[in-house]
C-alpha cells in the first residue's frame, strides 16, 4: 500500500526503513475508513515515519510514544535537520497526533494516563441531580460547571459557610468582569446550584432569593432576523448537486422552516424522521421531545441529502461531518458554521451569523403571513407564550394600526 502513496523509489525506501513501517499499512486503512484524501494520507504517513526516526535518534522505541513525546516532536519540527525529512509546519504535525492515537487504539502502545483530578462531590451530585430532575444536557452542564467550580474555589466546598453576603459578593465581582449576558448566566447558574443545595438540606430555605439579579427589562430588544428574500438567497447559495451542498441546504431548511435550534438539528437521528406520517421528532431543551410536521420542501431536501451522502452505515446521526473523521456527527458550532458560510456565499448583510438568526426569521415570517402567536409558540416549543410575544414587536402592520398620530402643536 505504501507504493501507492510514494511512487518515487527514494522516498519509498526511506519510509519502508523507518521504525514505523510495520504499522503503516494498518494506519493507511484507518485513514481511508475515516475519509482522509490521498494527499492528506501521504502527508500523515511521512510525518509518522519522521516521528519514528526522531525517536530512534534519541534511542527510544516507538512503543514509548506518549502525549508529551508527541508535543516534543512538534517543537522539533520547525528546526528539523533530520536527513530525508524536510521541516514541517503545524498542519503536517497533526499526523503525529493521529498516528499516536492509532497506535494507542490498536493496543500497539499502552500509555499510563495520569489520574484526573477528582471533581468536588457537591459538583458531581449537582450534575446527577440536574440530569435526573431537570433533563439537563452535557452542553448545559459544561457551561454551568465552569461557574460552579469557580464558586467552590472562591467560597469553599462547605455549603454551610454559604451566606447571603458571600453569595452577593461573588455575583457582583464576577458580573463586573463580563457583559450582561454572561453576568446573567452567572446568576442563573448560582441560583440553580443553591436550589440544589436546599433540596439536599445543605443550605437554608430561601437562600436562593438572596442572589441579586442583573438589571434588565423583558422584551427590551428586537429579535435579530433576516427577511424572507434573504433566507431564499441563503438557500440558493447551496449547491444541491454536491454532498456538502445538499447537506447544508437540508440544514438551512430545518432551521428556517421549522425554527429548530442548532442543538435540535445536530442531535437528529435517522429514525427521528417518520416518512409515512411526514413528521420529525425533535428533542429540545430539558430533553423534551416533540413531533413536528415535515413540510414537503424540507422532506425532499432531506431525502436528496441522504441519497447524495455516502454514509455506508457510518453513524446513526442524520448530519455528519464532511471532513475526516467523516463518521462524527455535526456539533452545534458546526450547524452555526453552515449558516455563517451560507451568509458569506450569498452576500447577505445579516444582523447575526449563527443558527439563531434563522429561528427568529422563521417566527417573523410566520407572523407576517398571519399566523397567530399561539401557533408560533407551538412550533418553536416555547413553554410560555410570553417568550413568543417578543416577535410581536416586528409585526409592523399591526403596530401601525395601534400607533397614535403625533399631536399637532401650534407654531410659536
Amino acid at each position: 500500500m505504501l507504493a501507492t502513496y510514494f511512487p518515487h523509489p527514494t522516498r519509498l525506501t526511506l519510509i519502508r526503513h523507518s521504525p514505523a513501517a510495520p504499522y503503516l499499512d494498518g494506519f493507511i486503512a484507518s485513514m481511508i475508513e475515516a475519509g482522509y484524501q490521498p494527499p492528506t494520507i501521504q502527508s500523515h504517513l511521512r510525518t509518522a515515519a519522521h516521528l519514528s526516526y526522531w525517536l530512534q535518534q534519541g534511542r527510544r522505541p516507538l512503543t514509548d510514544l506518549n502525549a508529551s513525546t508527541v508535543e516534543g516532536f512538534k517543537q522539533h519540527l520547525p528546526a528539523c535537520q533530520c536527513p530525508g525529512y524536510r521541516r514541517s509546519s503545524g498542519r503536517h504535525a497533526a499526523g503525529a497526533g493521529l498516528f499516536f492515537r492509532y497506535l494507542r487504539k490498536t493496543g500497539i502502545i499502552v500509555t499510563a494516563e495520569l489520574p484526573a483530578k477528582p471533581l468536588p462531590p457537591l459538583f458531581v451530585g449537582f450534575c446527577h441531580w440536574m440530569r435526573q430532575h431537570r433533563g439537563a444536557k452535557d452542553t448545559t452542564l459544561r457551561a454551568y460547571g465552569r461557574i460552579i467550580l469557580d464558586v467552590l474555589c472562591a467560597l469553599g466546598d462547605d455549603p454551610q459557610q454559604f451566606d447571603a453576603a458571600r453569595l452577593r459578593a461573588f455575583v457582583l465581582d464576577r458580573a463586573s468582569r463580563h457583559g450582561r449576558s454572561k453576568a446573567k448566566l452567572v446568576v442563573t447558574t448560582l441560583r440553580t446550584f443553591v436550589r440544589y443545595l436546599i433540596t439536599q438540606g445543605f443550605s437554608p430555605v430561601g437562600l436562593d432569593a438572596a442572589i441579586p439579579v442583573v438589571a434588565g427589562w423583558r422584551l427590551d430588544a428586537l429579535p435579530r432576523y433576516l427577511p424572507a428574500s434573504d433566507v431564499e438567497r441563503l438557500l440558493a447559495a447551496c449547491n444541491p448537486a454536491t454532498e456538502v451542498g445538499s447537506r447544508d441546504r437540508a440544514v438551512l431548511l430545518l432551521l428556517s422552516r421549522l425554527g429548530l435550534r442548532a442543538g435540535d438539528v445536530c442531535s437528529l437521528r435517522l429514525w427521528d424522521i417518520d416518512w409515512e406520517q411526514a413528521t420529525v421528532q425533535v428533542m429540545g431543551k430539558s430533553r423534551r421531545t416533540a413531533q413536528l410536521p415535515l413540510p414537503q420542501e424540507v422532506g425532499d431536501a432531506l431525502l436528496h441529502y441522504l441519497t447524495m451522502a455516502h454514509r455506508h452505515g457510518r453513524s446513526e446521526y442524520l448530519f455528519l461531518r464532511m471532513s475526516p473523521p467523516v463518521s462524527s456527527a455535526l456539533t452545534s458550532s458546526g450547524i452555526s458554521g453552515i449558516v455563517r458560510r451560507a451568509i458569506e456565499r450569498a452576500g447577505v448583510l445579516a444582523p447575526a451569523c449563527g443558527a439563531r438568526v434563522l429561528r427568529n426569521s422563521a417566527a417573523t415570517s410566520l407572523l407576517a403571513d398571519g399566523a397567530s402567536l399561539q401557533s408560533i409558540a407551538v412550533l418553536l416549543r416555547h413553554r410560555s407564550l410570553d417568550t413568543t410575544t417578543l416577535y410581536a414587536k416586528v409585526d409592523f402592520k399591526v403596530l401601525r394600526q395601534l400607533a397614535r398620530a403625533w399631536p399637532e402643536v401650534s407654531p410659536c
